[in-house]
């Protein structure tokens, strides 16, 4: 009996413990759903939503480039189509089998793919893009196969294709995918880690405007991340602005063909308003090639390319702009009434100063008495040597090299560019120890020694004169249209730039000279035209390292017509450096450019009109 009732006792007891043990773990249970759904129950909800939420990134096209006429596209968007690969779709046993084949339809070896998904993301429900910039050929192959390519899938990706003038590739610039660096600028401005952005050029200058809106595609997934929903919430990407820009494509073909291939640069601008009609700079570069798998050795090889095709030359290089500076010298000399205009000085060829030997261009006899238009139009050196060093001085001349804009940044709308020099006293001491010496000045004085300069600021430089005064800021962009309804939201107003206070009077001079150098100066046969008056300015500038070979830079600025109104005018400014051959072509290439666009007429046609067909030995690099 006794027994009996200890095991009764005992039985009990363990009731009793399992009974709070089971009421402990339910008093628990109620505790954390109380904790999970009251207090934390915000945070919980949230996790749950990122967790059931899928968003995919749908990428908006890049507005498109026009020339002015608005009609004809220089850069455009085309379908291209980027392979994805979802590890976690693809039965464990067949990764190896899927691979191989899908490297067989990308002509790619396998161990690419094997690279972008590594062992242990085979099993995630993650896409992992395996090629981008795959034609639509081989896209329909993959479909008509996709059953034995589980996992495998493709999505539509825009990609940037250039058109039509090679030449462009500096104005319009290339796009590439957002650097680290590029996004800790561009962060807070809707950018991501999959942006593709501008580089250089247009395409850079104009970035926020060329940027569309991407778009969402909401999709539920388990805790797996595989998609359990079967309509997805999609939120349609926007296209970003179409831009028009100043150029015109006839006038860009032919300076293009005009300068052909030789190193150097042409510029072609309205004066009246700033519009750049046209910008060279040779060599170029296909621009194509940034969307290419291959990008990073091509771009490679053009870093490495010693001619620097990757440069503009138009407005990221200067160089002394020579006998061209001889406008601003005698710009300078009439409102300072330094020395009289018809007063001659004579050139026997050379002149001695500091214990040097200072020769003109033509050496021994020279050129004889010259008054200012005769000087001018001969190029005399000894004329302005004098001038600069006798009566005007290194401090004027650097005042009114900067009044015509020279030594500063042209404001054109492009991401890149120099300012080049304009020398004083001050700056040399500053720079090198050492002082102004009155050869330096001479040196100055017919646009050498330290004076440097870019096409563009000698552009702007003939457009002063060309305006009597007032230099317009130069710019690419002419309108910014809605890229559906081409709707014009913005468009570009002329700008002063630079307004001198230079006298009228002085103007009509300067340009009576202009003009005379072509009728009566060295580029009289080269600038020879039946249809249209010019006005120019030739240069010829040493460079040490081509000197032993006869080369050298060769400039001519000029505008036309010379008859007409400021707003019917065009400016040329054409640099053709000395590591090309010497020809002397600068004067020839601006004259067919000028030729052509109020003739309308092509490259081929000016050169017959002009009589140039036998200096048409365009040979060697092309694009």
């Amino acid at each position: 009996m006794y027994n009996g009732s200890g095991n009764t006792v005992s039985k009990n007891a363990r009731i009793f413990l399992l009974l709070i043990l089971f009421a402990l773990i339910f008093i628990s249970y109620i505790l954390r759903l109380f904790s999970m759904q009251i207090i934390h129950g915000t945070h919980y909800r949230s996790q749950s939503q990122r967790i059931s939420s899928l968003i995919t990134t749908l990428p908006a096209q890049r507005g498109e480039i026009f020339d002015r006429n608005a009609n004809l596209p220089m850069v455009i968007n085309t379908e291209s189509f980027a392979v994805e690969v979802t590890p976690g779709n693809i039965p464990a046993n067949m990764y190896d089998t899927v691979a191989s084949r899908l490297a067989k339809y990308l002509s790619i070896p396998k161990s690419e793919i094997d690279k972008r998904i590594p062992k242990n993301i085979r099993r995630s429900y993650s896409s992992v893009v395996v090629k981008s910039n795959v034609p639509f050929s081989i896209i329909s192959n993959i479909a008509e196969n996709i059953t034995d390519l589980p996992g495998v899938s493709w999505a539509s990706k825009p990609v940037r294709n250039y058109l039509h003038t090679p030449s462009l590739s500096h104005i319009v610039g290339y796009v590439g995918t957002i650097t680290q660096e590029e996004m800790n600028v561009l962060y807070n401005k809707g950018y991501t880690k999959d942006s593709i952005v501008g580089k250089t050029g247009i395409e850079k200058q104009y970035d926020t405007l060329l940027q569309g809106t991407v778009g969402r595609e909401m999709s539920t997934i388990d805790v797996f991340g595989r998609v359990i929903s079967d309509v997805p919430i999609v939120e349609p990407p926007k296209m970003g602005n179409n831009l028009v820009l100043t150029i015109d494509s006839d006038i860009q073909k032919l300076a293009e063909e005009a300068l052909g291939n030789r190193v150097g640069a042409t510029v072609v601008l309205k004066p009246a308003t700033g519009e750049i009609l046209a910008m060279v700079s040779y060599p170029y570069f296909d621009s194509n090639i940034f969307s290419s798998d291959d990008a990073g050795t091509e771009y490679a090889k053009l870093l490495n390319d010693t001619s620097k095709p990757l440069i503009n030359r138009a407005v990221q290089l200067s160089y002394p702009p020579a006998s061209t500076f001889k406008i601003i010298m005698s710009a300078a000399m009439l409102q300072e009434n330094a020395y009289p205009s018809s007063n001659k000085i004579e050139c026997r060829g050379f002149m001695n100063y500091g214990g040097r030997v200072f020769h003109c261009h033509i050496h021994k006899p020279g050129h004889g008495w010259l008054d200012l238009k005769n000087a001018l139009a001969q190029s005399c050196d000894i004329y302005y040597w004098t001038i600069g060093r006798d009566y005007l001085g290194i401090e004027k001349i650097s005042s009114y090299a900067k009044e015509f804009g020279l030594g500063q940044i042209t404001q054109i709308d492009l991401p890149s560019q120099v300012p080049g020099l304009v020398p004083t006293a001050e700056w040399k001491e500053k720079r090198y120890h050492e002082k102004w010496l009155g050869g330096d000045t001479m040196s100055c004085s017919i646009g050498q020694g330290y004076l440097e300069a870019t096409p563009l600021h000698l552009a702007n430089m003939i457009a002063m004169v060309s305006n009597e005064g007032v230099i317009y800021k130069p710019h690419l962009l002419k309108e910014v249209r809605d890229s559906v309804t081409n709707e014009v939201i913005s468009e570009v107003k002329p700008e002063i730039l630079t307004e001198s206070t230079i006298d009228k009077k002085v103007w009509l001079e300067v340009q009576e000279a202009l003009r005379y150098t072509v009728t009566d100066g060295t580029p009289q046969y080269p600038m020879h035209n039946k249809l249209v008056q010019i006005a120019c300015k030739t240069g010829t500038a040493e460079v040490d390292q081509y000197k032993s070979l006869n080369q050298w830079h060769s400039w001519l600025v000029a505008y036309a017509p010379y008859d007409a109104p400021p707003e019917e005018r065009v400016c040329v400014a054409t640099i053709v450096e000395a590591v090309n051959k010497w020809e002397w072509w600068a004067p020839y290439c601006t004259n067919i450019i000028i030729q052509g666009i109020f003739a309308h007429q092509t490259y081929a046609e000016a050169i017959k009109e002009l009589g140039f067909e036998y200096l048409n030995k365009n040979v060697g690099r092309r694009e």
